[in-house]
Formats: structure tokens, C-alpha cells, sequence
């Protein structure tokens, strides 16, 4: 029997399993009670679902739920994650406020799994808000699901529900303006011109929402694999080396097709990985700190001052941000690892740009989500003779050429509960206690003198435990990992 995860990234479980219609709705409903208490009305929610197979249960369960408890739910259907926190930013403008936001979606997680994410839309700039509440929040919000403590209404106070069509020009849009408020370019409409891009969404949400930013964007061909509309995937849906560098995968689809790039994104699509254009698997921890480039070149060369701009990012995250930040005289911030405690951070330091290494970029110019498609949009204007090529083309490989080299490792270790982690932590602590040690999430060892770190944590969305190394050489990495087993035993 599978475990219900319950987190700041909200519940995930199996459907038919621990994931049933009476969790969903009864999960849904002390989320709406929680937004009734926390806005002194009945709430507004901006509803959207990943489409994986199955999902409709969850969906129809959700609304019941949202509507039992009074909300009014805008209903986006099958959208993504960034989407969804952008529609919740849209409605709370035209409603004035009163508008929260909730994801149907288990994410990388396999077929099976579903879940429900809470989406808060409270303090932020360039009129973006909504994002995972944080982890103080997301107690109450689960401590309401646990208990019960759910305020159904009579007849006269049921929720209703309304469609909304729009979000996915809405979302486009918001990225297309963000590229030209941001400075970066005169005319975002024209960044893809003469590009030849490949993009496996897995038959996600991000399939209609992936092409359309880059036809959007004027790319001259987009080679579009995993766009179905049947919610099953075509392969593992992280989207790892492995899951894209199999026989027929997007990695053969780049060399075979003579693409420029390919993208890949996973089902609610806020995360994406990045290919070369010799169909070589870049991965996703280079999402971010090409995100990073492509803004603080930007910013650069619009003459906006980058001097003690704050970039913020996980523990776990490569150090190749540091290294980018470190050329404009920008500085990083690290926090725990989840969405949640990013954000947080880069609301309160007006932070222009953060995210975290799994390929989760989030630009507040857009939403305080990780965002694919604000990603695919960095990513070609680096590339671009009108963005950041300067009047050439530059080819991905010769960008990443230019970063300084990593290797991250990583090792999974199952769980009972969380609660065996504890024992791996402590004991990892007190192994390295000479080195930097931080133990805000888990514990992070810093290596400064390898130019390497270790990090090892429970995880927030699996019943897991995370290892994970970074070195100048994957061999260097591994040798981390294999130093932290023997501690752990």
C-alpha cells in the first residue's frame, strides 16, 4: 500500500489507493474552509489539472470539494502548473483580489500517482503573487485536512463554477511582455526566427502551451513529440538522461531531425530539461543557471545595474548560478529545498530571478512558479542573433561550453517513513563536523576546498531519502556518495 504524502508541496498519493474521491474532495474542502478563514469570504479558485490518465476522478472530486466548502471555481481543465499561477494572478486582477489558485497534479511522479497543490497569492512584484504557501501554511492547511475540519456549507452557500478559456494565450503573453519589459529585446515575436526546435511534452498539460510560446516566439519549426491529449505517457515522465536518451527518445530526435535544441518538459510542465544541438542530454540542472545568464546579460546590456542583485536557489542546486551571478557582481542566496522556501526568499529580498536545479526556473516578470515556458524563452534568446548572440546565431553547445564544468550525482534510498532519515543526518553530521555544515534542510556539507558539496535529506514528495554530490568530476561526486553510504551504513 502506498503512502499519502502530505507536504508544502500539498498531498500526492495513489488514486484508488491512498488517493481516493473522498481524500481529494475532503482535501480540496479544508482548503477552501482555510481560504474563507484566512480572506474573511468565500473564496475564488483558479483550478487546472496535469491531464495525465485517470485524472478526471480527481479533478471531479476537487470541484465537489472546493464547491461543498463555498468557493467559486474558475475552471482552466487540463492547464499547467505555471498556468494556472499565472490565471490565479489574472483573476485576482479582475476580481480585486479574494483568488487563490490549486494544481491537480503528482508532477515527475509515475502514471499512477495524482495529487493536489495549493497555490497563494500574497505579496510579489510586477503584479505576479500566487505560488505554494509556505511551510507554516501549508501546516494549517494540512492539520484542517487531517482533522476534519472542513465547513461544508447549507444549500444557499454552495460554491458554483465557471470556464475559463483563456489561459494559455494569457500565460504566453505574460512571458512575450516580460522579454521586452525586461529590456532583453525590442520585439520577443522575433527571438525564434530561423531555429529549428524539438519538444517532447509527454502528453502533459504543456503539450498546447509549449508549441504555442514557440510559435509564438517565430520558431521556424517545432518537431513536437509527446503532444497527445490521452494523458499516458510515452516513457518515464522525469525528465531525466535516461528517460530521453533511449532509442527514438528527444535526444535522437535533435540529431535526427538537425534541430537547434530540444526541450522537454515534465507532465505539469515547470520543469524542463535541455538537449544540444548534437542531440547531447545538457539536463536540467543547466535550466536555471542559463535562465540566470540570459537575464543578467539582458539586464546588462539594457544598462540596468546587476551590482548586489540577489539570485535565489535550493541547497541542492549546481554551483554554476554562483559562478554565473558572480561575473555581474550578483550574489546568490540558498535556502531548503521546495518551491515554497525559494519563493519566500525572493519575495523578501526582491529578487529578480530564482529556481531550483531539477529545471525549475521561476521569473517573477512571469509568476512565482517554475515555469518551462518562461525557461524555452531564455534559453533561445541566448541563442538569438536579436537577443543575446548580438547579431549571430550561437549554438547551445558553445553557451555551456562557456560555463564552468560540474558533475551532479545522485542516489535514491527508500523509506519506511521519514522518520529513518533522522539517523542518516545526524550521522552525516557529525562525520564532516570540520566542514561548512548547514542544517536547514537535512544537512549540506560544504567541500570549498574541492569545489564540491554534499546533501542529504528526506524528500518532500516521495517516500525517500535523498543523496545527492556535486564535484568538478562526476568520479569525484560518485567518491562523495560513496563516502556519505559508508557513514550512513
Amino acid at each position: 500500500m502506498s503512502t499519502l504524502m502530505l507536504s508544502v508541496s500539498g498531498c500526492r498519493g495513489v488514486v484508488g489507493q491512498t488517493l481516493t474521491p473522498e481524500v481529494v474532495a475532503r482535501f480540496a474542502g479544508a482548503y477552501a474552509s482555510f481560504l474563507r478563514e484566512r480572506m474573511g469570504q468565500a473564496p475564488s479558485v483558479v483550478l487546472g489539472r496535469d491531464g495525465r490518465a485517470g485524472s478526471s476522478m480527481v479533478h471531479h472530486a476537487a470541484i465537489a470539494g472546493l464547491l461543498g466548502a463555498g468557493a467559486h471555481v474558475v475552471d482552466l481543465g487540463v492547464a499547467s502548473t505555471p498556468t494556472i499561477a499565472v490565471m490565479t494572478d489574472e483573476m485576482n486582477r479582475r476580481q480585486g483580489g479574494h483568488c487563490a489558485g490549486m494544481v491537480l497534479t503528482a508532477s515527475h511522479n509515475p502514471q499512477a500517482w495524482n495529487g493536489l497543490k495549493c497555490l497563494l497569492a500574497e505579496g510579489g512584484l510586477h503584479g505576479s503573487a500566487a505560488c505554494a504557501p509556505s511551510a507554516t501554511l501549508a501546516a494549517g492547511i494540512i492539520e484542517r485536512f487531517k482533522a476534519a475540519n472542513v465547513e461544508w456549507q447549507g444549500w444557499e452557500g454552495v460554491g458554483s463554477v465557471d470556464r475559463d478559456e483563456s489561459a494559455i494565450e494569457t500565460h504566453v503573453d505574460r512571458v512575450m511582455r516580460a522579454l521586452e519589459d525586461a529590456g532583453m529585446c525590442a520585439l520577443a515575436g522575433r527571438l525564434g526566427e530561423g531555429f529549428r526546435v524539438a519538444l517532447d511534452s509527454v502528453n502533459g498539460a504543456g503539450a498546447a502551451a509549449g508549441r504555442m510560446m514557440l510559435e509564438s516566439l517565430s520558431v521556424d519549426e517545432v518537431m513536437h513529440m509527446g503532444a497527445g491529449d490521452d494523458g499516458l505517457f510515452p516513457h518515464p515522465p522525469e525528465p531525466t538522461r535516461e528517460n530521453l536518451g533511449g532509442a527514438g527518445g528527444l535526444c535522437d530526435a535533435v540529431r535526427e531531425g538537425e534541430c537547434d535544441i530540444g526541450f522537454a518538459q515534465d507532465p505539469d510542465a515547470d520543469r524542463l530539461a535541455i538537449i544540444d544541438e548534437q542531440g547531447r542530454y545538457i539536463g536540467e540542472e543547466y535550466t536555471l543557471a542559463l535562465s540566470a545568464m540570459a537575464l543578467l546579460e539582458g539586464m546588462k546590456a539594457a544598462g540596468t545595474p546587476t551590482k548586489g542583485l540577489a539570485l535565489v536557489t535550493n541547497l541542492s542546486t549546481s554551483r554554476m548560478i554562483d559562478d554565473i551571478a558572480a561575473r555581474f557582481d550578483a550574489r546568490v542566496i540558498r535556502t531548503p529545498v521546495g518551491e515554497a522556501n525559494v519563493v519566500e526568499v525572493m519575495k523578501r529580498e526582491g529578487s529578480p530571478l530564482g529556481g531550483e536545479g531539477n529545471g525549475g526556473t521561476i521569473w517573477p516578470r512571469v509568476t512565482y512558479v517554475r515555469d518551462s515556458l518562461a525557461s524555452m524563452a531564455m534559453v533561445l534568446w541566448l541563442m538569438s542573433p536579436l537577443g543575446g548572440g548580438r547579431g549571430e546565431r550561437r549554438r547551445l553547445s558553445a553557451i555551456v561550453g562557456e560555463l564552468p564544468s560540474y558533475a551532479i550525482e545522485k542516489r535514491k534510498v527508500d523509506l519506511r517513513s521519514k522518520d529513518q532519515a533522522s539517523g542518516a543526518v545526524e550521522a552525516i553530521a557529525r562525520a564532516f563536523a570540520k566542514e561548512k555544515v548547514d542544517r536547514s534542510d537535512g544537512v549540506w556539507v560544504d567541500f570549498a576546498s574541492r569545489r564540491s558539496w554534499l546533501h542529504v535529506r528526506a524528500s518532500n514528495t516521495e517516500p525517500i531519502m535523498r543523496l545527492i554530490a556535486e564535484a568538478p568530476t562526476s568520479a569525484q561526486a560518485n567518491a562523495l556518495l560513496d563516502e556519505a553510504a559508508k557513514v550512513i551504513g
